[in-house]
């Protein structure tokens, strides 16, 4: 796996988010409902509501870069609970 450096920072969606969207529409949720700018040093994560797949979106130099996964059998990914927030930051090695 591709590790980040130490000086990205990292926001977590806390909402659910419909898996077929792809980079550029992730990119514009993270404008239009994050508030946050998709050009800076950041990942952007989303998790689909079983929480059984991940996307990351960042921006590298001249374009989007878009990492997937999802987990098989019963496995799930440790996430925040909804809230008020909408997004939770964290470090890259949290992440």
């Amino acid at each position: 796996m591709i590790r980040p450096s130490g000086d990205v920072a990292v926001y977590l969606c806390v909402a659910p988010v419909d898996m077929r969207k792809q980079g550029a529409s992730l990119a514009l949720l993270v404008e239009q409902s994050l508030g946050l700018d998709v050009f800076s040093a950041a990942l952007f994560c989303f998790a689909n509501a079983k929480r059984d797949r991940v996307k990351i979106v960042t921006w590298e130099r001249n374009g989007l870069v878009l990492w997937t996964k999802r987990l098989e059998r019963r496995d799930r990914f440790v996430w925040p609970a909804l809230s008020s927030e909408t997004t939770v930051s964290m470090s890259t090695r949290e992440l």
